[in-house]
């Protein structure tokens, strides 16, 4: 008389073991909607412009970025470029669908995809804003007050109507719905310059 085996069969397992990969796998992989990768990979971005501005203002006394009668982020964000990074792509939100840049060559006639705060050096709050994502205007803004588009329409709408990256002079990241999720205030000498 044979006696009924309790357990699993070498086979079963690796059926379980193979069907749970494949679940993590298009859990991980796929799971990530198309605007969450824009942004994330935004927020990268974001990040070596970070790096290339604190290049910039530890050769400049502590001081990021300015340039006179500027009327836009190009101008004053491309003097980063030899000097501070030779990489034009991080200027790009993937979420914008802005035109690529010539690679290592200043941009100041062509369009980025980021808005700049002018006036800042490093000395300052290290919490202070010093890039975003493009906003809707060059005003200061208060908390609840739209900082992105709310219809995906321009302007401010890299990301859509889902809000936006705001990357503060210390190099942390944070996203803001399109009503900002805190005050983002024009002290005296500091100006917000949008791209054209």
């Amino acid at each position: 008389m044979k006696m009924a085996r309790s357990g699993f069969s070498l086979v079963e397992l690796l059926c379980v073991v193979a069907i749970v990969g494949l679940l993590m796998f298009f859990m991980t992989s796929h799971g990530d909607s198309p605007e969450k990768r824009a942004r994330v990979a935004c927020q990268r971005n974001l990040e070596k412009i970070s790096l290339a501005l604190s290049i910039y203002a530890n050769d400049s006394q502590g001081a990021f970025p300015v340039a006179t009668n500027a009327v836009s982020s190009e101008a004053v964000l491309s003097l980063l470029v030899p000097r501070s990074t030779a990489m034009t792509e991080i200027f790009i939100c993937p979420g914008s669908g802005d035109k690529p840049l010539a690679e290592g060559e200043p941009f100041t006639n062509s369009r980025i995809s980021y808005a700049y705060y002018m006036g800042l050096k490093s000395a300052n709050d290290p919490g202070a804003v010093l890039v975003t994502d493009w906003q809707v205007d060059t005003n200061a803004k208060l908390q609840g007050q739209r900082l992105f588009s709310l219809d995906g329409s321009p302007p401010g709408n890299n990301h859509g109507k889902s809000g936006g990256s705001l990357m503060q002079a210390d190099g942390r990241m944070e996203f803001s719905p399109a009503k900002a999720v805190r005050d983002l205030p024009l002290a005296s000498g500091l100006q917000l310059l949008n791209p054209k």
